[in-house]
């Protein structure tokens, strides 16, 4: 596929995993729609983009927990950012490593608040639009901790096997439109991911990659970009991805 031109909405754009796929894309010559809370670095992302080669860029300030404002992002695009050819359901996040029935409900809250009803509310507002336009593609982010739950991330586990589930019946739903649905699940990677679980103590998130070769943002990057890429008749169902050092979400290899 040419993505020249094409709309790209990324959704948690502002670092990590997103901000390396909005720089994928970008490369790629495509217009770009980035959506995160933090107007900032979401600014940094954006001028980064137009670096790499996008054609254009829109940024919005939005946050994926509020369904009257993601709509609101949605109905008041420009006309000509209206159209969104791909999106990539990348907002989601990690918070506390407790045992359940011990679990903070706040830290519940925001976990599926953003990773289960925030992706639900960003795809009703988007994915409408591309059944009546016969095209699209919708990227869900979800992990290998969606496949196999870990001690103390019961909560964090559960939001990622409702992504895959989701996942799955929406391109059961859109059967029938030329409407492609792919998740992407990867498993550790280096990004700010331990730091917001750890509320910011860079001491224990560095201790989650001691090691260990994690994958980087741009790895998981270039999976997006494979899937959407690939012709139009071709639907990649799911793309499950490691480090060589993890064989799930349990079993790690550390080399110290």
């Amino acid at each position: 596929m040419d993505l020249k031109g094409k709309i790209v909405f990324v959704t948690g754009a502002s670092a990590g995993i997103g901000a390396a796929t909005a720089l994928a894309f970008a490369a790629e010559g495509a217009r770009l729609l980035l959506a995160a809370r933090r107007a900032g670095k979401l600014a940094e992302v954006a001028s980064s983009a137009l670096e790499r080669g996008a054609a254009a860029v829109h940024s919005v300030h939005m946050d994926v927990r509020s369904r009257i404002a993601v709509q609101r992002v949605i109905d008041e695009l420009p006309e000509e950012w209206a159209r969104i050819d791909v999106l990539v359901n990348n907002a989601g996040l990690s918070r506390g490593l407790d045992k359940m029935y011990t679990g903070k409900i706040d830290d519940w809250d925001e976990m599926i608040d953003t990773n289960v009803k925030g992706l639900l509310y960003v795809s009703r507002a988007v994915v409408p639009g591309m059944v009546v336009r016969a095209r699209g593609h919708v990227v869900n982010l979800g992990s290998t901790a969606g496949e196999l739950a870990y001690p103390n991330g019961a909560v964090y586990c559960g939001s990622k096997a409702a992504v895959r589930l989701i996942n799955d019946g929406l391109r059961e739903d859109l059967l029938g439109t030329p409407v492609r649905v792919t998740s992407v699940d990867p498993g550790m990677v280096e990004t700010d991911f331990s730091l917001v679980r750890f509320r910011g103590d860079a001491e224990r998130a560095a201790k989650v990659y001691s090691g260990v070769t994690p994958l980087t943002a741009e790895d998981v990057a270039e999976a997006i970009l494979w899937a959407v890429k690939q012709p139009d008749h071709v639907n990649i169902a799911r793309v499950v991805m490691t480090p060589v050092h993890q064989a799930n979400s349990l079993l790690f290899h550390r080399e110290n």
